[in-house]
């Protein structure tokens, strides 16, 4: 990395904020030796306090109860969720949001479904969440707040013995992806971030796919959010105190690697029997939204407001153990058609989404046709679709996958088994936002991914997906 960093980049780091990157004590005083070492370092495991939580269970709870912080646009919808699993499966125990308004209209959703729901209500104040997480009625707790949150509330939670399921990304830090392995250890708690993309029907069958060996030897994945956001970012209304945007005016990287990563890494069996081992990162300039903070009202806070640090692009290529290849891709704010790619390649096959298409090696230089394409589909089709059809057609969210996932979520913890995603998975998957931060800082280096299970990683594991449903 030594030749990667020139006298502006070390300028620029010492420059960089704690809050933003995680990294403590790096200041203009270090030289620029310390600054290399405290980098080299991120890559080291800390010493482990706990046990590890690899294929890590907890006796069956019958019915799960669950508290939630956030009840804005994802907390809402997951609180209905749980709640068409209740009482049988669950039950909802407390609820709590900063804003009255929010706790208000969660009560009038529950009361609109019947279920009998009464859970008690925390509101008000930034920090009433850490009087209802000391409640001795709560097995799981469900965050849906701001990135810079989930860490604290997940920490605090599972030191408060709760099970803790929270939005993506689970951290955005180098610390901070440290301190939920290190507390989950320690609590023997569960910490799953909430990767609803994992549970696509399309994601899951090429899941199936690949674990069947139908794509061959997987060398290479290309995955994506790319998602036109620009109009939500600069509503007032939309994320509370336009916290969204304002990570777009402190930092570069990817913000948002999950949704496209998340299930790549399944694929792939990252922690499973391969890793991600490095990461460059590079981004195009920005314009989009200095262009469109021109157009908005002008009594909006980013009205004519410029410097947005976040590029318009940001490509990220990690390379795994094993040799295997995957590009990344974040934007937000150009006019792009939504797209996560879900692109998948093998010595056999290739698949390629939106929209879903899959070539095979036996079948020529071309994409399969409809009916041998449909064919695929149902002979690999994973079965928890066709188990869940009627909830998937009465409740959905984002076309099923959210119904699907607070189902196993909830279902897994009633059987007693351990969850498809683990804190592994969620230290994993996020830290690819510092790490991409950190490496366009330092003109695009090479960066090395901690190891978050510390050495486990190698062991051939089966996904809780693919072996308990």
């Amino acid at each position: 990395m030594k030749n990667y960093f020139s006298r502006r980049n070390f300028i620029k780091l010492s420059a960089l904020s704690g809050a933003a990157l995680g990294l403590k004590g790096i200041t203009p005083t270090l030289s620029k030796d310390k600054i290399l070492e405290k980098i080299d370092n991120l890559s080291s495991a800390p010493k482990q306090i706990g046990k590890s939580l690899i294929e890590f269970s907890v006796p069956p709870i019958k019915q799960v109860k669950v508290a939630f912080i956030g009840l804005g646009n994802r907390g809402i919808e997951h609180l209905q969720l749980v709640d068409s699993l209740c009482p049988e499966k669950a039950v909802i125990t407390a609820i709590c949001d900063v804003q009255q308004i929010k706790v208000d209209a969660a009560i009038e959703e529950l009361k609109k479904s019947g279920h009998g729901q009464n859970p008690k209500v925390y509101a008000g104040t930034l920090d009433i969440w850490k009087e209802m997480i000391k409640r001795d009625d709560i097995d799981l707790v469900i965050i849906s707040t701001p990135w810079e949150d989930h860490t604290p509330m997940c920490v605090l939670s599972m030191q408060h013995n709760k099970h803790v399921a929270v939005e993506v990304p689970a951290a955005y830090t180098f610390e901070d992806t440290w301190k939920l392995v290190n507390t989950a250890e320690e609590t023997q708690r569960h910490c799953m971030m909430m990767e609803n993309v994992c549970y696509g029907d399309e994601e899951l069958w090429l899941l199936n796919m690949a674990q069947q060996g139908v794509l061959g030897t997987l060398t290479y994945a290309e995955c994506a959010y790319i998602h036109n956001l620009r109009e939500l970012l600069f509503s007032k209304d939309y994320y509370y105190n336009m916290w969204r945007i304002r990570h777009h005016m402190n930092r570069d990287g990817n913000h948002y690697p999950t949704h496209g990563l998340g299930p790549v890494a399944q694929y792939m069996n990252i922690n499973r029997g391969d890793s991600f081992q490095s990461l460059v990162s590079m981004s195009s300039f920005q314009a989009s939204l200095d262009e469109y903070s021109k157009q908005i009202e002008s009594t909006n806070e980013f009205f004519n407001k410029s410097g947005y640090k976040h590029g318009d692009m940001n490509n990220s290529l990690i390379k795994t153990a094993n040799g295997k290849m995957i590009l990344v891709q974040h934007d937000v704010v150009t006019p792009r058609p939504y797209n996560r790619i879900n692109a998948l390649a093998g010595t056999k096959g290739y698949h390629e989404g939106y929209p879903s298409r899959l070539s095979l090696v036996d079948k020529g230089h071309k994409w399969l046709d409809e009916t041998d394409h449909n064919q695929l589909i149902e002979k690999y089709k994973h079965p928890l679709w066709d188990k869940l059809k009627a909830g998937i057609e009465k409740y959905g969210g984002h076309g099923g996958m959210d119904f699907v996932m607070i189902y196993r979520l909830i279902d897994s913890l009633n059987n007693g088994w351990f969850l498809d995603q683990d804190v592994y998975d969620a230290a994993s998957w996020s830290v690819v936002i510092p790490l991409s931060t950190l490496s366009i800082e330092l003109g695009s280096a090479p960066l090395k991914f901690p190891d978050f299970t510390r050495g486990r990683w190698n062991e051939n594991r089966e996904l809780g997906i693919l072996k308990n449903y």
